[in-house]
C-alpha cells in the first residue's frame, strides 16, 4: 500500500444490493479517488439471491481486476436472515467464492431479529459483525473468542451506538473496524474522516490506529489468503 492509498472498507454496496447506486466500476473508481487501497463489495444477500450476486462479483472481478488500483473483493451482507439460518448461509457463501461475509447486526436503526448477533459471532464463517448496536457482553466476548470484528459505522443511524461497541469490544478483547456501508457516491470517506469515526467512538490514538489501519490490514490479508488458497 502507499501512503495515498490506506484506506480499507470491509462494507460497500453496489447495485447488486437492490439499494445501492453504484456499478463496481463506479464503486471503485470513486473509492480510488478518496484514496482506498482495498475495499469489499458486501451485497445484501438472503437464500434468494446468494448465488447470483456473488456470480456476478466473481464474474466482473474476473474480467476487471486490473482496472483499478484497489483490491477489490467478493463478498455479501446476509440481511435479515433469520438467526437460525445463518451459519448455513455463511457457509455457502464461503464455498461460493466470498472472500467475506457480513452479517447485518441488531442496529438500533431498524427492526433486526433477536438472536441474529449471537447466531453471527457463533459462526465460524462470519468475518465482520456490522453495526451490533446494544450487543451484550456475551456476544462481544464470543466475538473476540472467534476472531470475529465488530464494525463502528460511519452510516446515519447505525451510528448511534458506536460509542457502546466501543466500550464492549475494548472490555471484551474483540477488534474494531471503521467501515461506511455505503450506497451511495457520498458514503465513502478518506482515511482521515474514518479516524475522526473512530475518535467519536470514544477511542484512544492506540485503538483509533487499530481500528482504521491494523484490523483492516489483518483482516484483509486473511481474506486474500482464503482467495489464493481456492485459486
Amino acid at each position: 500500500m502507499t501512503n495515498n492509498l490506506v484506506r480499507i472498507d470491509f462494507h460497500t454496496h453496489t447495485y447488486l444490493s437492490g439499494d445501492g447506486e453504484l456499478l463496481p466500476s463506479e464503486l471503485l473508481r470513486r473509492a480510488q479517488l478518496k484514496g482506498y487501497a482495498a475495499l469489499a463489495m458486501t451485497d445484501h444477500v438472503d437464500a434468494s439471491n446468494l448465488e447470483r450476486v456473488l456470480a456476478a462479483q466473481l464474474q466482473y472481478l474476473r474480467d476487471a481486476a486490473n482496472d483499478f488500483p484497489v483490491v477489490a473483493l467478493p463478498g455479501v451482507e446476509l440481511t435479515d436472515v433469520p438467526p437460525a439460518r445463518i451459519a448455513a448461509l455463511a457457509r455457502r457463501a464461503k464455498e461460493l467464492g466470498a472472500a467475506i461475509v457480513v452479517v447485518h447486526g441488531e442496529t438500533i436503526a431498524e427492526e433486526v431479529a433477536p438472536g441474529t448477533n449471537r447466531a453471527a459471532v457463533e459462526c465460524a464463517d462470519v468475518d465482520m459483525l456490522a453495526h451490533p448496536g446494544l450487543l451484550t457482553m456475551d456476544e462481544a466476548r464470543l466475538a473476540a473468542q472467534n476472531k470475529i470484528f465488530l464494525e463502528l459505522s460511519a452510516r446515519r443511524g447505525h451510528s448511534l451506538t458506536n460509542g457502546h461497541v466501543a466500550r464492549s469490544a475494548r472490555d471484551a478483547g474483540a477488534q474494531l473496524l471503521v467501515n461506511t456501508d455505503a450506497h451511495a457516491p457520498d458514503d465513502l470517506m478518506d482515511h482521515a474522516r474514518a479516524m475522526v469515526v473512530a475518535r467519536g467512538a470514544g477511542l484512544d490514538d492506540a485503538e483509533v490506529i487499530a481500528a482504521t489501519e491494523t484490523n483492516p490490514r489483518e483482516l484483509l490479508e486473511r481474506a486474500r489468503a482464503r482467495l489464493y488458497s481456492k485459486a
